[in-house]
């Protein structure tokens, strides 16, 4: 399960089956908040989250690629910022939080 904060302060917790990211857990559901322009391909940095810093740890590292596009997200880079595709759902994983940011694009 991951629990996606959204812009509103509501909260959505959503059944993200392993093997599937973050970002298609919200697309999937409906969820404002992340725009996910690219598909998933790591191309456009609008899936951007900021994960609850109690999770961050448990996140496989930050590749070149993302580290790139998280560099000119439009919300703002914080410490947590990781981009909803790049995050793939594992049962290490259960009980993800991650916030919207107040915009994308």
């Amino acid at each position: 399960m991951v629990i996606y904060q959204l812009k509103d302060g509501s909260e959505r917790r959503v059944d993200v089956p392993a093997g599937h990211s973050v970002m298609l857990g919200a697309v999937q559901n409906d969820l404002p908040g992340i725009d996910a322009e690219c598909g998933g391909c790591c191309a456009c940095g609008t899936c951007h989250v900021y994960v609850d810093p109690a999770h961050y740890g448990r996140l496989p590292a930050v590749e070149a690629m993302e580290d790139d596009l998280l560099s000119g997200v439009a919300a703002g880079r914080q410490a947590t910022s990781r981009l909803s595709c790049q995050i793939t759902m594992t049962p290490a994983l259960d009980g993800l939080v991650v916030r919207m940011p107040e915009r994308q694009g």
